[in-house]
């Protein structure tokens, strides 16, 4: 990948939103922030607590969380409001992240190795890696990727990859009727809304 100059979110440019589990937001060329957990890494009722706290933030702006087309709408909402949306979601979810709820697997060196190093083996080629951190049941990174599906096939290949390796080192018996990354891995978020400058690059770190 050409190491072209660092660039951050534009709040003037346009953004892709992608709801799945939960809002992806991306800016084509700006850096991402990107956080994917284990799977046991949230309760099911903090779940459902975020969720209801994005339905509540919608309506107050009259948007209906049920409606198909409520990201259309929420991208018509002035940019400041827009960011606080990203904010407050972001927030706690990351709150709740940082309880360390779940088996927490990457207290263990050898397993938050192989995550770190699997960040790091394309660094150059298929992204630009910024910084990232390891934390016992979940990743964040911030790379910079040419658009949005190098982003996603990337998050896949890490995914798969990692939990293909430490479920041998944990000997793990799995059926794989879903993807292999599913096995240790949640889903993932991804966001461009990032102003401000990075920090040196971290290997781990522990709750």
């Amino acid at each position: 990948m050409n190491r072209n100059p660092m660039q951050f979110f534009d709040p003037s440019e346009s953004v892709s939103l992608i709801e799945r589990r939960l809002p992806h937001w991306s800016q084509a060329g700006a850096v991402a922030f990107i956080t994917w957990r284990t799977w046991d890494s949230l309760p099911a009722a903090v779940v459902a607590q975020r969720q209801n706290d994005r339905s509540d933030w919608l309506r107050k702006h009259s948007i209906d969380p049920q409606s198909a087309d409520w990201n259309v709408k929420l991208q018509k909402l002035d940019a400041n409001l827009r960011s606080e949306f990203a904010a407050m979601l972001s927030d706690r979810w990351n709150e709740h992240l940082d309880a360390c709820h779940g088996a927490c697997p990457f207290r263990r060196s050898d397993l938050s190795r192989i995550v770190g190093e699997s960040l790091l083996h394309f660094d150059g080629d298929r992204y630009d890696m910024t910084d990232f951190v390891v934390m016992p049941n979940h990743v964040h990174l911030m790379a910079a990727f040419p658009n949005e599906q190098v982003m996603l096939d990337q998050c896949e290949s890490w995914k798969h990859f990692t939990a293909s390796k430490i479920n041998r080192l944990l000997q793990r018996r799995v059926g794989f009727g879903s993807r292999m990354g599913s096995i240790i891995w949640s889903g993932h978020r991804h966001s461009s809304i990032i102003y401000g400058n990075t920090s040196p690059r971290t290997r781990k770190k522990r709750c």
